[in-house]
């Protein structure tokens, strides 16, 4: 079957993306999704994402890891999605669409700065160690004074692996603080390796930076491995934040087409 690809990437997250309004895509099928994902073999991704009509909202994302299996929410492949709706002229410069984690509106400007709203925070854990949250996805924020040389995907994997997180996962997030900005380097879970950047881990690592501070309403410039992103929110209480944006721009690669007869077969 021949396909239709655009590839994105959002502070290096790279993503493929299909148009499929038409449900041309064939069932989803994990393997395909891998190979396409395979950065030797595909055309390759840290993951793969179909547009779909929404009969409520401009459209609905559907997220899948490089591991072929579907996703939660994605914050850089959210932003890189309202760019690519923009392409296909499906909006103008703002979005409000469904994801697997609820609704999101979103706006883009000329230069492709995306803002991407996410779901509140309202539930916040500690292990004594590290900061546990959901910000559409599960992260694990760990706060260390050395990032830089660290080996992110040993110490990423030993968290995601352990016996309280193998089931089902979760991210993993290095954070430091750096003056005015934090600094952060990030595990996925479904990748199974470390990305440039997460957008979901991101706003974690943020909220996180402030839970011992008195902070209130913040916006936060976070350093990741593929740029810079920004987070801005509103604190409620000490573990309860609303009005969550994250900031950033999203990138057309390149598109093509292939046949998926040439990759599986």
């Amino acid at each position: 079957m021949i396909l239709k690809f655009h590839k994105y990437q959002g502070n290096g997250n790279d993503f493929i993306i299909i148009d499929n309004r038409k449900q041309s895509f064939p069932v989803i099928d994990d393997v395909l999704i891998r190979t396409l994902c395979d950065r030797n073999f595909g055309i390759g991704g840290d993951g793969l994402m179909l547009l779909e009509r929404s009969a409520d909202y401009d459209f609905h994302m559907i997220y899948f890891n490089s591991d072929g299996k579907e996703g939660s929410m994605c914050g850089n492949g959210g932003r890189c999605m309202v760019h690519f709706a923009r392409k296909l002229g499906i909006i103008k410069n703002s979005a409000v669409f469904s994801g697997t984690d609820g609704i999101h509106e979103a706006s883009i400007d000329d230069g492709g700065l995306v803002h991407l709203k996410m779901q509140d925070v309202d539930k916040i854990e500690s292990d004594g160690l590290a900061y546990i949250l959901d910000t559409g996805s599960p992260h694990y924020v760990l706060f260390v004074e050395s990032i830089t040389e660290m080996d992110v995907v040993e110490a990423g994997r030993k968290i995601r692996f352990s016996d309280h997180y193998k089931d089902n996962g979760i991210n993993v997030n290095f954070v430091k603080r750096a003056g005015d900005h934090i600094i952060i380097r990030t595990y996925e879970r479904g990748v199974e390796n470390e990305t440039l950047a997460c957008g979901t881990g991101t706003v974690a690592s943020a909220i996180a930076s402030v839970i011992e501070s008195p902070r209130q309403d913040a916006n936060i410039i976070a350093e990741t491995r593929g740029g810079m992103l920004e987070v801005r929110f509103r604190r409620r209480g000490r573990v309860s934040f609303s009005d969550i944006w994250l900031i950033g721009p999203a990138k057309h690669v390149f598109e093509g087409i292939v046949d998926t007869d040439d990759i599986t077969g």
